[in-house]
């Protein structure tokens, strides 16, 4: 009996399966208009980038801890003199993210629909855990999936640990996401599939160059043309 080449394809969430960068990019557009009395938007905007990559191996991914970026950097924008409300208002627009209807992207659930029975299907997000399980819960597209994974950063030991142990093994896996650093460049150097679906808004941090000579790497335009693309590896 033949094996198959891939049984099983992992999915990121944000700005992969619905969208999730634009209303951080909002947000900051928003946070840098308060802080307008005493930095150029330019300068807040970097001063909050260094924020987040500081914070990172505190607070992690996600809205919780870039609210608490935001709020550092006003005080250190302002000397310490930011005001009280400010700082409110900070608060409110992070609650108005964390309350954001969930859209997803095109070709999402019918690409979903498709695959679904046929390989098991695994989402592989990191962020904290209360958002992610509030957006996948209203983008109705939790049933799809066998297994959900939520975890603090994506690494190929990541990928190994995830689909060795819910799956067949990262040489028989597929990962799919729109950031190179963490969905793509980890799962092939853990032995998988890394396809690259791009999306117009990514964050900085997330921004690296392609695999160079990764007969693993693919790409695509949307998630409409996963099937082709699973079709051409295995022949089915």
């Amino acid at each position: 009996m033949t094996m198959r080449p891939i049984t099983a394809i992992g999915f990121d969430a944000d700005d992969t399966l619905w969208q999730n960068e634009q209303f951080f990019r909002s947000t900051e557009s928003h946070f840098t208009g308060l802080l307008k009395e005493f930095a150029e938007h330019e300068i807040v905007s970097e001063k909050l980038l260094e924020a987040e990559k500081r914070n990172l191996d505190f607070y992690g991914y996600g809205i919780k801890g870039f609210m608490l970026s935001m709020i550092e950097t006003a005080i250190e924008i302002t000397d310490g003199k930011v005001e009280a409300r400010t700082i409110g208002d900070i608060l409110d627009v992070g609650r108005e993210m964390l309350r954001h209807p969930v859209e997803t992207l095109p070709h999402v659930r019918e690409t979903l629909e498709a695959l679904s029975g046929h390989y098991m299907l695994v989402l592989i997000t990191k962020g904290d855990l209360f958002d992610q399980e509030r957006k996948l819960a209203q983008s109705g597209l939790g049933d799809f999936f066998d297994a959900v994974e939520i975890v603090s950063e994506k690494t190929a030991t990541t990928y190994r640990r995830v689909f060795s142990r819910v799956a067949d093994g990262p040489e028989r896996a597929m990962m799919i996401g729109n950031s190179l650093k963490s969905d793509i460049v980890p799962a092939i150097a853990a032995g998988a599939y890394g396809v690259f679906v791009p999306h117009e808004l990514t964050w900085v941090l997330e921004q690296v160059e392609p695999p160079q000579d990764a007969p693993r790497f693919r790409q695509i335009a949307h998630l409409g043309e996963l099937p082709d693309i699973l079709e051409a590896i295995t022949g089915a």
